[in-house]
């Protein structure tokens, strides 16, 4: 399901299920069974994976980012709705419910 936005407010995101990931020091790695592509989600994308093992909408991570990092909350919004929205275009999270 290729996407161009997601709505902030009410979407819920969540891990699809298939995938290996990895710790590699500060970083984490992914396998997605589903496609055969690895992925490098970095420290940020990482936190990012974690905190979608239960759904949550964008904001929710945001604020969660904001709290743990020293970053901008409305640089932080654009980056991770950019970063949802390629994960998603990935198959590697799903909105909650669609």
């Amino acid at each position: 399901m290729k996407i161009n936005s997601i709505n902030t407010l009410s979407d819920r995101f969540s891990q699809v299920p298939g995938n290996i990931v990895s710790d590699m020091g500060e970083e984490k790695v992914m396998l997605s069974i589903q496609n055969g592509k690895y992925y490098n989600l970095g420290e940020i994308g990482g936190r990012i994976w974690e905190l979608l093992e239960q759904p949550r909408t964008m904001e929710e991570v945001v604020a969660e980012l904001v709290s743990e990092y020293e970053v901008d909350a409305a640089l932080c919004r654009e980056q991770t709705q950019s970063f949802l929205e390629h994960m998603i275009n990935e198959q590697l999270i799903a909105i909650a419910g669609k």
